[in-house]
C-alpha cells in the first residue's frame, strides 16, 4: 500500500507520469490532492475533462502490474476523493471527469509506461 508521504521513487514515478501525460496534451492542475477520503496523485485537464490519475509503479510485474493493484477498495477511495475535489472546485464539476491509471514497471530511470484512460467506472 502507498504510504501517506510518497517515497522518492513514488515522487519520481508521479513526475514521469505527469511528463508523459503532458506530452500527450493533458495539463496539470494539482499534485497529491489530499482530503479526508484519500489522495489523488495527479489532477489534470484533457480538453474540458477533469482527469484524476492514479500512478502505480512496480519494479517488476511478476505478480501483476501496477494497474492490477488498483483493487475495489482503492477504486472506492479514488472515486470518493474525486467527488470531494469536484465538490470543492465547482468549475471542474461543470464538465465531464474520468479516472485514469498510469501503470509503470521496470527500472525507475526508464520504466515501461501504460496509460489507461477511463480505467474504471464510478
Amino acid at each position: 500500500m502507498k504510504s501517506e508521504a510518497p517515497t522518492s521513487t513514488g515522487r519520481r514515478a508521479e513526475a514521469l507520469a505527469c511528463d508523459y501525460l503532458e506530452a500527450r496534451g493533458l495539463r496539470l492542475l494539482t499534485r497529491n490532492y489530499r482530503c479526508p477520503r484519500g489522495e489523488i496523485d495527479l489532477v489534470m485537464r484533457d480538453g474540458a475533462t477533469t482527469v484524476f490519475v492514479e500512478v502505480r509503479y512496480r519494479r517488476r510485474d511478476d505478480f501483476g502490474s501496477g494497474a492490477d493493484s488498483v483493487d475495489a477498495r482503492k477504486r472506492t477511495r479514488l472515486a470518493a476523493s474525486a467527488l470531494h475535489y469536484l465538490q470543492r472546485h465547482r468549475e471542474a464539476a461543470r464538465g465531464p471527469s474520468r479516472l485514469d491509471v498510469v501503470s509503470m514497471s521496470g527500472p525507475p530511470q526508464a520504466p515501461r509506461i501504460l496509460w489507461i484512460p477511463n480505467a474504471f467506472d464510478v
